[in-house]
């Protein structure tokens, strides 16, 4: 049985749409959470695949033992060019591993909700059939160097970059392709307030794009890890 090693950041946290599809795949799945002190693995081929999730820390919490953990682990886990997928705070800890940056919008704007993303590229292909997509952070990543970039915010978009590639196994999303509808209900009852900040999404507009994008969303979430571990 192949085996996907999952990081998480807090103690509610959870894999949502990505554990269940990896699940239907057959794919055993193992978290842990090197926050809150368990001890990540070492023995890299161990697992078929490493997914490091999101959180509501900055990925420039360098005062977090923690995080300078995960960042050791993916730089080996890129050494090894083993399948990779770093989910918003993940993505940019990939990032500032591959020697780019991490900042906030220069204007305080976030993306909290249902965001149209624009593929370009091979993202074309690999996002082909995703009009929007779940998001919720403060911060956004530069695209490293040497990197593919994969996707893009449209015109207009508060954050640019929302997809690039690593070789042929590495991905870095902005997006929350996790998301189902119990997390999403659990993340604006613990965190609604965060729909005052600039430039996120009214509550009816995450609800009803539960309905109308999540379906695709999580259609294509199962295709890409069966792709992604293949």
């Amino acid at each position: 049985m192949r085996r996907v090693l999952c990081v998480l950041h807090q103690k509610h946290s959870i894999t949502g749409q990505v554990g269940v599809a990896l699940k239907q795949l057959g794919v055993r799945v193992q978290t842990v959470r090197p926050l809150l002190g368990q001890r990540l693995p070492r023995d890299v081929h161990r697992f078929d695949g490493l997914i490091v999730f999101g959180g509501p820390m900055s990925a420039n919490d360098d005062h977090l033992p923690g995080l300078r953990l995960e960042m050791q682990l993916i730089e080996r886990w890129l050494r090894a060019e083993r399948p990779l997928w770093g989910i918003c705070l993940g993505a940019q800890l990939m990032a500032r591993v591959l020697g780019s940056t991490v900042a906030s919008h220069p204007s305080a704007q976030v993306e909290i909700g249902w965001y149209p993303v624009h593929p370009i590229g091979r993202g074309q292909h690999l996002f082909g059939g995703l009009s929007h997509v779940y998001h919720w952070h403060r911060e956004g990543f530069v695209c490293p160097k040497g990197t593919e970039r994969l996707a893009v915010g449209i015109p207009g978009s508060a954050f640019d970059e929302q997809a690039f590639l690593v070789g042929r196994h590495a991905l870095g999303t902005q997006f929350h392709p996790e998301m189902h509808p119990r997390m999403m209900h659990r993340w604006l009852n613990r965190a609604g307030h965060m729909l005052d900040l600039e430039g996120a999404r009214p509550l009816n507009e995450h609800l009803a794009g539960m309905r109308r994008y999540y379906p695709k969303q999580a259609q294509w979430l199962k295709r890409t890890l069966a792709q992604w571990l293949g």
